[in-house]
C-alpha cells in the first residue's frame, strides 16, 4: 500500500471509467477519502461501489458529484459545496477527457468546440472551483492529464491534439504561478492506454492514423498500470509524469530532434498512404482474378464507419 495517500482527501474528474475510474480504487486502497465527478448517474453509482469495495477502513469517505465538467455554472457551485462539507481535497486530478479523430476537413467544428470544452475548459472550471481554497491554506496538489498528442502533432488528431496542447500549455503557466503558494502541479503525457475512450476512438480513426500507430504504438496498457504510474510520480512529486514507455520516448524524442520531427513525422504520412495504396493496389488485382469474391476487408478495417456521436460519456 502506497501511504502517500493515506488519509489524504481526493477528487478525481471523469472518474467514474477508464484511468479515473482506476485512480480512485487505487487511492481507495491507499487509504485515501475519495470523490469522483462525472456526468452519468448510472455510472456513477457502480463506480462508488467499486472504490468502495477497494478501501481499507470504513472510516474512508467514498462520495460522488454528478456534473458536467463543461458547465461552470454547475461545476463550481456543486465543488463549493461539497469542500464545505468535506473540506478542502489535497489531491485534485482533472482526468475528464473525451477524443473523436479524424482529418480536419471531415469533422464537423462541434467537434472542435466538444474536445476544447471537454479536455482544456472542464480542466479550467474544475480547477477555478478549488484552488483558491488551496492557496488560501497553502497547500494542495493539481494533476492535468494532457497526452502524447499534446506533445507533438500527429495526423487525424487536431480536434483533439488542440485541447491537449491547450492543457499542456495551461499548466505549464500554472505550475510557475501557484509554486510560491504551495500548490503543486503536475501534467500526465499518457499514450493509448486499454479504456472504453480508446474503443470508441478506433471507429473513427483515418486509414493513416491507424497505420502510423500500428507500425509506432508499443504495449498497449491498462487502466490500471497507468494509474499504478501516475500515483507513483505524483507521490514523487514530479511535474512531468510519464506513464509509458511510449510516453517517455516519445517526450526524449521531440526535445531531442526539435525541428526534426517535423520531417520525421512527414515520412511516416507518406510511408503510411504508399501502404495503403499498395494494399489497395493488391486487392483490385485480386478482384480482377475472382470478381465473385467479396473483397475490400482489409481495407475496411483501415477505414472509420463514418458515423458521428455528439456526446460520450467522460472516460
Amino acid at each position: 500500500m502506497n501511504r502517500s495517500f493515506e488519509n489524504k482527501s481526493t477528487l478525481i474528474t471523469g472518474g467514474s471509467s477508464g484511468i479515473g475510474l482506476a485512480l480512485a480504487k487505487q487511492l481507495a486502497a491507499s487509504g485515501a477519502n475519495v470523490c469522483i465527478v462525472a456526468r452519468d448517474a448510472k455510472r456513477l453509482d457502480d463506480a462508488c461501489r467499486q472504490v468502495a469495495d477497494c478501501r481499507i477502513s470504513e472510516k474512508q469517505t467514498i462520495d460522488t458529484l454528478q456534473a458536467d465538467v463543461t458547465n461552470p455554472n454547475t461545476l463550481i457551485p456543486l465543488l463549493k459545496k461539497h469542500m464545505r462539507v468535506r473540506g478542502v481535497p489535497d489531491l485534485l486530478i482533472n482526468c475528464a477527457s473525451a477524443a473523436q479523430p479524424g482529418e480536419f476537413d471531415q469533422q464537423d467544428i462541434d467537434v472542435f468546440r466538444w474536445m476544447m470544452d471537454v479536455n482544456y475548459l472542464g480542466t479550467v472550471y474544475a480547477i477555478k472551483g478549488i484552488v483558491s481554497e488551496m492557496i488560501a491554506r497553502g497547500s494542495g496538489h493539481i494533476v492535468n492529464f494532457s497526452s502524447i498528442v499534446g506533445l507533438v502533432g500527429l495526423y487525424g488528431y487536431s480536434a483533439y491534439g488542440a485541447s491537449k496542447f491547450a492543457v499542456h500549455g495551461f499548466s505549464d503557466v500554472l505550475r510557475q504561478e501557484l509554486k510560491s503558494t504551495g500548490v503543486r502541479v503536475s501534467i500526465v503525457f499518457p499514450s493509448d492506454t486499454q479504456t472504453p475512450q480508446l474503443e470508441y476512438e478506433e471507429r473513427f480513426k483515418p486509414p493513416i492514423t491507424k497505420v502510423i500507430a500500428g507500425a509506432t504504438q508499443g504495449k498497449i496498457l491498462s487502466a490500471d498500470a497507468v494509474a499504478a504510474a501516475v500515483l507513483k510520480g505524483i507521490a514523487r512529486g514530479r511535474y512531468v509524469i510519464l506513464p509509458s514507455a511510449d510516453s517517455i520516448w516519445m517526450y526524449r524524442a521531440v526535445r531531442l530532434v526539435g525541428d526534426l520531427a517535423y520531417p520525421i513525422l512527414d515520412w511516416l504520412v507518406h510511408w503510411a498512404q504508399r501502404k495503403i495504396d499498395r494494399l489497395k493496389d493488391g486487392q483490385r488485382q485480386e478482384n480482377k482474378t475472382d470478381p465473385d469474391k467479396v473483397s475490400g476487408q482489409q481495407v475496411n478495417e483501415l477505414h472509420p464507419d463514418g458515423s458521428q456521436q455528439d456526446h460520450v460519456d467522460h472516460p
